[in-house]
């Protein structure tokens, strides 16, 4: 009917029956009782009257504009209460059916408009009722003003179930669309973050093992074609260096720890990485292991195995070192890796100022899988007077031998 109502709920489709057929059965009541029961009207008015009342109320609903328009309902309902008004003059009994135009009123118009809507029709009953009377009591006053302030209280109140409904509806769209909106944004930062995680893995392991490939086949290139036994070690290496980046790329498929750690505790990778770094590129790397080691957890250990990959492949590439040298420290809460190198060396302020980072993906990336643990990493370097990076991650009470 009203626009604010025209999404009915199969509740106000009830209601809407319940009260057609109410209207219905008052209107055959008063014929019935005005051609069976001698009440001192005429027969034929009545039916006149409520004929016509019955074909107003049956139109009313019909209509577009009373559907969707307050004023073209109110102009209904007061065509509706001329109608009414007739039967009321034919006989009495048509103040029965002031019952259902109150609900009528106050759902159709507005609440003010409504109201008074209500109070007029209340006062036609009684003034009605006590002109067939002949008389005015209070106690016939009562019914009627008794009535109306029933579907008063019915019709507001259900009114204001129906609009907490309706903002409990809209809090759960709002609900649900702030879920799924948290929902993308997390998937979003878990992609964005398993990127990052593959492009670190993949510059400490593939890129690095790429490198030394190419070191490898350089040297086998400027050996050719005189020193042919030194050829083959070259190739040999760079043949098994290979080998290393496939076992990689698979474990990047499975998604399993690194080949380097497998079985293995943490000083044993390291010492196998400074050896392997030796034989690829004949640059000298010393392991050193102080305190008393103990078992990692796993993604301690494969960040600090990592990180020395990337430190000693930067070294490999670009410090033009004599030697390095690893050491891990084991101490009372926390565990340490330096990796020193006495190559060139760097300024790490103007590396930074000129790629607008940490100078590369390197840098960055070593300092983020420490810091993703607890920890804190440290660059000192200086043109001519070598690297020494620092890490240094929190051991927790749980760890054990």
């Amino acid at each position: 009917m009203a626009t604010e109502r025209s999404r009915t709920i199969p509740v106000a489709r009830v209601l809407q029956v319940c009260l057609h057929l109410l209207v219905a059965g008052l209107l055959a009541l008063a014929v019935a009782r005005a051609a069976f029961v001698d009440r001192g009207g005429d027969p034929a008015a009545v039916a006149a009257a409520a004929s016509a009342t019955a074909a107003v109320y049956a139109v009313g609903p019909r209509l577009a504009a009373v559907r969707r328009s307050r004023r073209g309902a109110a102009l209904w309902l007061a065509l509706l209460g001329v109608t009414w008004a007739g039967l009321l003059v034919a006989t009495q009994d048509g103040v029965w059916l002031a019952f259902p135009l109150y609900f009528l009123e106050l759902h159709l118009l507005g609440r003010r408009s409504g109201l008074a809507a209500v109070g007029l029709t209340a006062a036609a009953s009684i003034a009605a009722w006590s002109w067939h009377q002949h008389s005015f009591s209070l106690a016939a006053s009562i019914g009627p003003a008794l009535g109306a302030a029933v579907a008063t209280a019915t019709v507001l109140g259900y009114q204001a179930l129906y609009r907490e409904s309706e903002e409990r509806r809209r809090l759960i769209d709002e609900l649900t669309a702030a879920r799924a909106d948290a929902a993308a944004a997390h998937h979003a930062a878990g992609v964005l973050a398993e990127r990052e995680r593959l492009a670190r893995e993949i510059h400490d392991t593939l890129a690095q093992s790429l490198s030394s490939i190419q070191l490898l086949l350089r040297a086998a290139q400027r050996a050719l074609p005189e020193r042919t036994e030194a050829v083959a070690g070259y190739v040999e290496q760079a043949r098994q260096a290979a080998q290393d980046n496939l076992d990689e790329a698979r474990r990047f498929v499975r998604a399993l720890s690194p080949p380097a750690l497998d079985g293995d505790p943490l000083p044993v990778a390291l010492e196998r990485l400074c050896a392997t770094t030796t034989a690829h590129s004949a640059l000298p790397v010393h392991l050193h292991v102080s305190g008393d080691p103990v078992r990692l957890p796993a993604a301690q250990e494969v960040a600090l195995l990592r990180i020395a990959q990337s430190a000693l492949g930067n070294t490999v590439r670009h410090a033009k070192a004599s030697r390095a040298e690893v050491t891990l420290s084991y101490m009372e809460g926390e565990v340490a890796l330096d990796v020193f190198d006495d190559g060139a060396g760097f300024d790490p302020a103007a590396v930074a100022g000129r790629t607008g980072g940490d100078g590369g993906f390197g840098l960055p990336s070593m300092r983020a899988r420490a810091r993703a643990l607890g920890g804190s990493f440290t660059v000192e370097s200086a043109p001519g007077q070598g690297t020494a990076l620092a890490v240094q991650l929190p051991v927790g009470p749980e760890v054990g031998p």
